[in-house]
């Protein structure tokens, strides 16, 4: 089975990987760079799910996998609090399948510069004082005081796709 992933991000990678590998240990990971088709920092849940879909519908397109995985991190507004919110899509070739994953309070200092324009990636960099947070640890991970990292936080959401793919299509 070829399994394309629509990113190049490690976490991102990684989580499609841990998640697949044990069920189908004679998979081809093919990981490839396309465009979410939304904004670099998408501000919503729908934007967010849309550039999951965007991702994995690409990806299975370009590269003529079985299905294809698009994973998108975002933040959303609740209560005049900002939160981060993940999705998840899965594209076959009869339908495209998404699930959400864990939502988390940012603190105000990373919330007002994302909610100023900045992308969450590079404010969390300079919060911690690091580079590339968001291909390890992520603000999930500094913020839960590294009990869940990136890639942990998006494994789930491959669990909850692939076995919709199972439940339905029987793949």
């Amino acid at each position: 089975m070829k399994i394309a992933i629509g990113t190049t991000n490690r976490a991102k990678v990684g989580a499609v990987k841990e998640a697949l590998q044990q069920l189908y240990p004679q998979a081809d990971f093919m990981e490839i760079s396309v465009p979410s088709g939304v904004a670099d920092q998408p501000f919503s849940d729908e934007e967010t799910r849309q550039g999951a879909m965007n991702r994995a519908q690409t990806a299975l397109e370009k590269t003529g996998a079985h299905i294809a995985f698009g994973l998108e991190g975002g933040v959303r507004e609740l209560d005049g609090e900002l939160y981060c919110c993940n999705w998840g899509a899965v594209a076959t070739r009869t339908r495209t399948y998404t699930s959400s994953g864990a939502q988390f309070l940012l603190p105000e200092e990373v919330a007002q510069p994302v909610r100023n324009g900045q992308e969450l990636g590079p404010v969390m960099d300079a919060y911690t004082k690091k580079r590339d947070t968001r291909h390890g640890l992520g603000a999930v991970g500094v913020f839960t005081n590294g009990l869940v990292d990136r890639k942990e936080m998006f494994v789930h959401i491959v669990q909850l796709l692939i076995g919709q793919v199972q439940y339905y299509e029987g793949k």
